[in-house]
């Protein structure tokens, strides 16, 4: 597989394609006047504090209070002590009207609802995620040979901050203590700013904005099985050096400039947006799925469609199934869709084709890099998944709602 990355940077937008064999696989746009909000860290003033939702309203400053649930407003001493003495702690036991809190964004504003924020402050960096309000230690699941599981806690546990939480992330997998030491002493420094400006700020500030498209692009998604990044100018490419300069030396030969008139053309990366944001979707093989997103959950079917196959009946929904997998899983990365996912294979009679179908899909879905669970068959033979649900799907990004007709454009 032949994994790419495109950037392409303009004064009223800029977009990050992720490539595999010239398929679009991700899209991350961010606008101007529209900029991301998910990790940015706000003093704020509890507005309202509400007992019968177990919740509180707290002002930020944006259009929308924020809103903050009992179990991300909870100090790390707290949940230790209701562990042991077994008391659920009220939210009027934890927060106060006016009080002052510093709380990250953790979920986008959408539509109506305000952003949804947590006390339980992260701070991600090449290698580590910094946890400075837990002391814990993580390792990512995708690092799956144990002896480097073991190695890397280890490194954890002698460079971890006292009182403070890791969580080692995937691309430290093979990096030395010192590379990862770095990392924790420029988030360290970071977390230490923050509280600075926290101490002597007034409530509601911003008090930390998250890093921008292009930095967290290579900061999250450009590692060793990236094997080119395209930019389209100078200006962005020496950003990028300047970037890995400081993160991974080792790939700024990987980084190259197309300069032309539009880089996403290369891969007709907007005809595979639009493909991205239609119902029915066809496989190579002549089958086609069709996407229902709805409020509560997103429906999946897959017919045989043109595909008849050359043997027998079970060859056939065995061939389409398997293709299937491959493109569901790419559909979910590209409409980034998340929450509760159902999906109606064509049936299967023969257990061990179930059993490779679901091998297939969770092989196709280690490619993900936001968490996905899959629960298996129900007894009506629908497959059940959930994927986290990270940002705003594709559909809502690109589209808006007609308030005349109720449809989309």
């Amino acid at each position: 597989m032949y994994k790419e990355i495109l950037i392409k940077v303009e004064p009223e937008e800029t977009a990050v394609a992720v490539v595999e064999d010239q398929q679009l696989v991700e899209i991350y746009l961010e606008r101007a006047g529209s900029q991301r909000l998910a990790g940015n860290i706000y003093k704020g003033l509890v507005e309202n504090v509400l007992p019968g939702m177990q919740a509180a309203f707290v002002d930020i400053g944006l259009e929308k209070n924020s809103f903050l649930y009992v179990e991300e407003a909870i100090p790390q001493r707290l949940w230790e002590e209701d562990e042991e003495e077994h008391h659920p702690y009220s939210i009027g036991e934890v927060l106060k009207q006016g009080q002052e809190v510093l709380v990250q964004i953790a979920k986008e504003p959408v539509g109506t609802k305000g952003a949804r924020v947590t006390t339980h402050l992260t701070l991600p960096g090449r290698y580590v995620v910094l946890m400075p309000t837990v002391d814990y230690i993580g390792i990512s699941r995708r690092i799956e040979i144990e002896s480097e599981r073991k190695r890397l806690k280890s490194i954890a546990e002698e460079l971890k901050p006292q009182g403070m939480g890791l969580i080692v992330r995937t691309v430290a997998e093979g990096m030395s203590a010192e590379e990862i030491a770095i990392d924790i002493k420029m988030l360290t420094r970071l977390w230490k700013k923050i509280q600075n400006r926290a101490a002597h700020g007034s409530a509601p500030q911003l008090i930390h904005k998250d890093l921008e498209l292009v930095q967290r692009v290579i900061r999250d998604i450009f590692t060793e099985n990236v094997d080119r990044v395209l930019v389209n100018s100078k200006e962005n490419y020496e950003k990028v050096a300047d970037i890995l300069d400081l993160t991974a030396p080792g790939l700024k030969n990987r980084v190259a400039i197309r300069d032309v008139k539009d880089i996403f053309f290369i891969y007709d990366i907007p005809g595979q947006m639009e493909k991205a944001l239609k119902r029915k979707v066809w496989l190579k093989c002549g089958g086609y799925l069709i996407l229902d997103q709805m409020e509560a959950l997103t429906a999946i079917d897959v017919n045989t469609g043109k595909y008849v196959g050359t043997t027998n009946l079970a060859d056939t929904v065995l061939k389409t199934n398997l293709e299937a997998t491959v493109e569901i899983a790419r559909q979910l990365r590209v409409r980034n869709i998340g929450g509760i996912i159902i999906i109606d294979f064509i049936d299967m009679d023969i257990p061990q084709h179930r059993a490779l179908v679901l091998d297939s899909l969770e092989n196709e879905l280690k490619k993900d890099k936001t968490k996905t669970n899959i629960l298996g068959f129900t007894q009506l033979g629908l497959l059940e998944m959930t994927r986290k649900k990270v940002g705003q799907g594709l559909a809502h990004v690109l589209q808006k709602d007609c308030p005349f007709c109720d449809g989309k454009g």
